[in-house]
């Protein structure tokens, strides 16, 4: 009896990513969508008047939108990398006993209290989402029957037609979070990987990653 074939498991198995391509998340399934990193604002300090705008502008926001998104908070322990680099070579400049020494502190300081996890970094996101269902059930067919000759043509294909699709919803949503005073851009491919590494990854925080090219 032949010995069985080890089976090897990974994370990427139990992801619903497929691949990324052309700034797009590419999903199993025959569906991808894209990211849009929003800023915020501090409701807090506004007026009661300006609150009330505000709200008033977000109920017309959704009231509008003729398709689905899906919102997304990230919180996460800050990056403070390039900060402490620029501390360490403020260090390494000073000449004054005294300053170096305080630079020192401070730097010890900030370290302390990241690692105690007292401050986060929060990010705001919103995914657009495109379906080959959207194409009708004929060009949905079409774009995913057997005649294909490799599964590049049909991420080609796919991926060409979500972006036909959600770039002017891409651009209507922009708009409409501007009214709000929110900016919003969409993120690149690498900006992608960056950020689904550091979700999976949270012990390599500050670790940089690209696409292959």
């Amino acid at each position: 009896m032949p010995a069985p074939t080890p089976t090897y498991d990974t994370s990427q198995n139990h992801l619903d990513i497929q691949d990324i391509v052309a700034d797009l998340l590419v999903l199993k399934g025959n569906s991808a969508c894209l990211v849009l990193e929003v800023s915020a604002i501090n409701f807090g300090l506004l007026s009661e008047k300006e609150q009330d705008a505000t709200i008033y502008a977000y109920a017309q926001l959704l009231n509008s939108l003729t398709f689905p998104i899906q919102i997304v908070i990230i919180s996460k322990q800050k990056d403070i990398t390039d900060y402490i680099r620029l501390l360490d070579n403020r260090i390494d400049k000073a000449t004054a006993p005294l300053l170096k020494d305080q630079l020192i502190k401070y730097r010890d300081f900030v370290r302390s209290v990241v690692r105690q996890g007292n401050v986060l970094d929060k990010k705001f996101y919103v995914v657009i989402p495109f379906s080959t269902l959207e194409l009708g059930a004929g060009n949905a067919l079409k774009m995913f029957s057997a005649k294909p000759s490799s599964s590049a043509v049909t991420q080609s294909s796919l991926v060409e037609r979500a972006a036909v699709n959600l770039t002017p919803k891409r651009d209507h949503l922009i708009r409409l979070l501007a009214r709000i005073g929110l900016k919003a851009r969409q993120l690149d491919s690498n900006e992608l990987l960056q950020l689904f590494f550091e979700t999976y990854n949270r012990d390599y925080v500050g670790v940089k990653v690209k696409m292959p090219q």
